[in-house]
Parts: structure tokens; sequence; C-alpha cells
């Protein structure tokens, strides 16, 4: 039931407009061919170059005779550089059109480079939201991960590179035009990634259902792409079921368009500095927080009734502390590790951490106030 309610769910979102489908890759070129460019830079990355993807994309747009210039020069956590590097190369080629194909890395690479080739200057110049300037080129996503959620989003995530710093610019002219959701695309993707992005997406649905700025419409997203969480993200662990796999495709999409108004909290707050510092994959960073955040902010009214209502419509019992202990299950499930230790932290590494955090934007928007000292008090029981 939950994954017909997605469905019309997002069958109903206008921009951007989004095609789910087994196989829809294949409506690619027809797709951006209705928004009339006739050049078009692909950004992809090497492994889907490895697994045929990329070559499927061009082929489909060359066929409904858009010109096709491929970069792939894109890799985690995407930096100034790498989005310098993108716009040049759209730039260069004449490119009328941006279409990424990838995980969120590829997702934001494309997206910021749109705000450089509108509006010029540094990435930096965009951090925040609506600093954009200009006419925005039309934007195409396809998500090979169910994870991020930065297709239906209006925010690249690009990552300062003196202190690596993770910048969310956002502005809605860089909100894509068409997004692409083919289950099949995710066939390839090594069981790791599934397992860190699966997490990223449920720490997206967990955190939007209670953050200070949540409304109804932010907590319908948050809700629905939690069920669909719940009912598919083992199974998409396990197998490669294309409905667990569409499933999980559609959740994070969801959990993204959640994020445009709710926001995120202390889980993100604590994740960005785990992942500049100490190397940790984001999705292993926020899902080990997380549930540590969820019982801190518990101690809030407000936020404890947030986790019981999130619990409820996916049949969890035992409110905020049944919902940290299935999240530290399926950690186990995907063979994270539940403590910051087993990553080589020590509590020496904790107050530079904290400090760190207290700087990050999303823990503005946390239902519990924090601060230095009560991150590290949060990190520490990750311990």
């Amino acid at each position: 039931m939950c994954a017909a309610e997605a469905l019309e769910q997002l069958a109903r979102c206008k921009r951007p407009r989004v095609v789910v489908g087994d196989g829809a890759l294949s409506q690619l070129g027809e797709l951006c061919g209705e928004l009339g460019a006739s050049r078009a830079l692909l950004v992809s990355d090497r492994g889907l170059v490895d697994a045929g993807h990329t070559q499927r994309a061009e082929e489909s747009l060359s066929s409904a005779g858009i010109d096709v210039t491929i970069f792939t020069e894109v890799a985690p956590n995407p930096t100034e550089s790498h989005v310098q590097a993108c716009a040049q190369a759209a730039s260069s080629s004449g490119a009328e059109l941006l279409v990424a194909i990838g995980g969120g890395s590829a997702m934001d690479t494309a997206k910021g480079a749109t705000f450089l080739l509108a509006g010029g200057g540094q990435m930096e110049d965009y951090w925040g939201r609506g600093k954009g300037r200009g006419d925005f080129l039309p934007l195409v996503l396809v998500s090979t991960t169910a994870g991020t959620g930065s297709e239906t989003q209006s925010f690249a995530l690009i990552t300062r590179e003196r202190d690596g710093r993770k910048m969310a610019c956002g502005d809605e002219r860089a909100v894509a035009s068409i997004v692409i959701l083919d289950p099949e695309l995710t066939a390839s993707t090594p069981s790791e990634v599934v397992a860190t992005s699966g997490l990223d997406c449920l720490t997206h649905a967990v955190e939007t259902a209670v953050t200070s700025c949540a409304n109804p419409q932010s907590l319908r997203l948050s809700h629905l792409a939690f069920q669909l969480v719940c009912s598919s993200f083992s199974e998409a662990l396990q197998t490669n079921a294309i409905g667990a796999r569409r499933n999980m495709l559609m959740a994070a999409s969801l959990a993204g368009l959640a994020i445009e108004s709710s926001m995120l909290g202390a889980a993100h707050a604590l994740a960005n500095p785990l992942t500049a510092r100490k190397g940790l994959n984001h999705g292993r960073a926020v899902s080990t927080m997380l549930p540590h955040v969820v019982r801190f902010n518990a101690q809030d009214p407000v936020a404890a009734a947030g986790y019981e209502e999130l619990c409820r419509v996916a049949g969890i019992e035992g409110g905020a502390e049944g919902l940290a202990s299935r999240i530290e299950a399926w950690l186990d499930e995907a063979g994270i590790p539940r403590s910051l230790g087993a990553a080589g932290i020590v509590d020496s590494d904790l107050g530079a951490l904290a400090e760190a955090a207290s700087q990050e934007w999303t823990g503005g928007f946390n239902p519990r106030p924090v601060d230095a000292s009560s991150l590290q008090g949060i990190l520490r029981s990750a311990l």
C-alpha cells in the first residue's frame, strides 16, 4: 500500500518531474528532448562507465538528436575544484543542458556547476539558501543509489577544500527539471553502497520527522519514506529484488523532498566532521550517530511525540527507545559497526569533533537545542 501511495505522491510532483519505472533510463533522450536542448553535458563517474550505465545514457541522448559531451571526473564528497571542472566542461562544450547519472556526488557536482554557469564566482559565494544568480541551465538527474535524495533537492552539498566544511548551496532555480528513478540501475550497486546509502535515506526520514521546522506536508513525506525503508531495506540489502530497490529509490526521493522544507538535525551536524576529519563514509557516520541522537532528542516531549508517531505509522513498538533499537538492528544487519571506537576514534578526538559539529548548519534545526558540550556528550555515548 505504501509503495502505491509513494508512486502517487511522486507523480503529483511538478518540479522536479519524477519518472519512476523499470528500464526508465531508456526514456532519457525523449525526456531531455522535451526540454528543447540540442547539446548536453553528461556527468557521471568511472564506476558507472564500467557498469555500462553511462554509455546507455549517452546512447539514449544521441538517439534523440542531442550532442553529448561526457564528464566523468566525479569523486565522493565533491569539492569546489570538482565543480569548477564540471562547469568548465559544460561551458567549453556549449552545453544547454546538464544530465547527471549516479549517486549524490555526481548529482551535487552537476547541480553545483549550474550555480557557477549562471552566476560565476566560487561555490562559497552560494553557501546558504537563495543566493543563486542568473538563469540556470536545465538539469536532469538519474539516481543510481537510494540514499542522498539529492535528486529532489535544491541543495548541492560541496566540500570546501581548505577545511573540509560541507557547504550546502541551495536555490529553487537549482531544482532539477526531471528526475529518473530506474531500479534496474541499482542492480550493479555494490552491497556496501546499498547499505550505507540506505542508512543515509533512513536517517533523512527519521531526522526530517522531528526537526523544529517540520510541517504537515514534510511529515507526510517523512513518514511515507520511513514506511518504505521499514518494508524494503532488508530485502534490498540481501537481494536484487526489483520491488525493494524501487521502493528504496522512492524513499530516498521522498525524504529529499521532505528535507527541502524540514531540513535536518544533529545526526548530520555530527556526521559532517566525522567524514571531513576522520574519513568516515557519510552514510555510516550519520547512521552510527542516529540512535544516540534519537535518545538525546527524546528527552524533549515534543520530539518524543514525533518519534512515537513515526513508529506508529511503521508498526514499531517502544517509542523512541524502540526506534533507536531498531536503527541499531539495521546497523548490525548492514555490517556497520555501532561504535565510533571501531573507526579508531578516541576520547581525545571528541572535543574538536564536537566544536566542529556545533558550527554545522543542520544543528540549528534539531528539535532539542545543541551546543558543543551537548554534542560532545552524544559523541561520547557512541564511543
